[in-house]
């Protein structure tokens, strides 16, 4: 056995590797070195049981056949674990029978030998993030229960009882669907109900079902077999199989194209999914909360919607508020917001006027809560009173318009014999469409939000104006 060894610039991860053969076990080591994570390699399913149970462990890499044990085995120890680590299984002697297997006892992936080194290092990378979201919930549920912190800020009767109905809902496995304006929290809501319920040490995984065309679509959420489309060149689980036990929010449900909402139905009727490219099914545990700002009886009416999913997702519908229905809401959450603020800035003694919460209580806030947290931290960063005024506040929540028109101009647009309408109003569209990309950091769905676009229509405007590639969206389709 090998001690653990770190890379010069620091370990991203400790990775416990574990096969028979010698040979592999220092080509393992090498490769990961390199990438920078702590390794530990063993012979046996005896020595990767004693390294588990005296070491913490962030991932395993496990050869199926180990003498006279089995990569299974190794798999059913991490898995006992109080917190355990993600499991890789690598095998030459790989069937699809043993792939469900593994992947029914919890294996986030299974990789056949030979296999591309690129390949591999994305698996541990996505294996290894996929731990640190569970740790992540973790930590959210050690601070934030049992009173949830920011999540549960508000004393206003509808918040109150929302909140009553999440303490409900949380620990059965019932689908859920929240409903709610863009920014009223709906994220945090299907977070609150998974971190109050059993499954709070499993992921909590965000998913953006607008955000993809029909086919990626379906391989993120039922995952796909090696080689059933371009760039397939391993087996990969779906979310809802990678969930485990935890939790799959899928966002914006309503944007999902019609034949995908065919499978996603009998997906939860039957509990199984069938990855693409498979004829078989493989069953899954994870609880299922969607989300949506649109009112879906409409989309059913409007033949958008399919009739029987949306019954199937609404046995139990909480709807989220919005912030101008609830203005007794504001003071205590903009001070929850600020509170937080002066922690990460290193200035405790910054706090509003009692002038500045009057005029936010008063603003309608189209962008519900979201806009609220961006005001706030706005007025904070710029501020350098330690007292935050109305000056600190946008024009529009003090009640003053931003000028239209230079001084002494009418106001009245000049019309001149060259004027286009059309070109005026695209070059007016493309301003606006730069202008929340930059805002939103790249971010296409943040930014879609910020000009009240659905993210199909959002990506239309993008591609009719030649800006699809302006800029590159990190992280992927999150929706925060």
């Amino acid at each position: 056995m090998t001690a653990p060894l770190p890379h010069d610039g620091g370990s991203r991860g400790h990775v416990l590797v574990v096969d028979d053969e010698l040979s592999m076990r220092e080509y393992l080591e090498i490769l990961l070195v390199r990438e920078g994570y702590a390794v530990t390699s063993v012979p046996s399913v005896e020595t990767a049981r004693a390294m588990l149970e005296k070491d913490q462990v962030d991932l395993v890499i496990s050869d199926m056949k180990l003498g006279s044990g089995s990569g299974l085995d190794v798999l059913r120890t991490a898995r006992s674990r109080k917190e355990p680590p993600e499991v890789v299984l690598i095998t030459a002697f790989g069937t699809p029978s043993s792939a469900v297997e593994a992947m029914r006892e919890g294996a986030y992936d299974y990789i056949c030998k030979p296999f591309d080194n690129e390949e591999l290092r994305l698996l541990v990378h996505k294996a290894l993030e996929k731990r640190a979201l569970r740790q992540e919930n973790l930590t959210l549920k050690s601070r934030l229960l049992p009173g949830l912190g920011g999540l549960l800020v508000g004393t206003s009767p509808r918040m109150r009882a929302l909140w009553q109905l999440v303490e409900k809902v949380a620990p059965g496995r019932s689908t859920v669907l929240v409903t709610g304006e863009s920014g009223t929290g709906k994220e945090l809501v299907a977070r609150a109900i998974h971190l109050r319920g059993q499954r709070a040490a499993q992921p909590f995984l965000p998913f953006n079902c607008g955000a993809l065309n029909e086919g990626v679509l379906e391989s993120e959420l039922f995952g796909h077999m090696k080689g059933s489309f371009t760039g397939a060149t391993h087996e990969r689980p779906g979310l809802l199989v990678s969930a485990a036990e935890g939790t799959v929010m899928l966002d914006e449900v309503g944007e999902m194209p019609l034949a995908t909402q065919v499978k996603l139905l009998r997906v939860l009727q039957e509990r199984k999914v069938k990855p693409v490219g498979s004829a078989a099914e493989i069953p899954f545990q994870a609880r299922v909360i969607a989300a949506t700002n649109r009112r879906l009886e409409a989309e059913v009416k409007a033949g958008r919607f399919r009739e029987d999913l949306f019954y199937r997702l609404n046995v139990i519908t909480l709807e989220l508020p919005p912030l101008r229905e609830r203005p007794e809401d504001i003071p205590p959450l903009a001070t929850h917001f600020l509170a937080r603020l002066a922690e990460e800035l290193g200035r405790p003694a910054l706090r509003f006027a009692p002038e500045t919460l009057a005029l936010m209580e008063r603003y309608a806030f189209p962008g519900n809560v979201r806009q609220l947290q961006n005001m706030v931290e706005r007025a904070a960063t710029l501020s350098d009173s330690e007292l935050l005024g109305p000056a600190t506040l946008p024009p529009a929540v003090r009640g003053e318009s931003e000028p239209l028109s230079r001084p002494g101009d009418s106001g009245e647009p000049s019309l001149g014999s060259g004027f286009n309408l059309e070109r005026h109003l695209d070059e007016s569209e493309r301003r606006h469409l730069l202008a929340a990309l930059k805002q939103s950091q790249g971010v296409k769905t943040r930014a879609a939000e910020l000009l009240g676009l659905s993210f199909r229509s959002f990506r239309y405007r993008l591609a009719k104006h030649g800006l699809t590639d302006e800029l590159d969206e990190p992280g992927g389709s999150r929706v925060g």
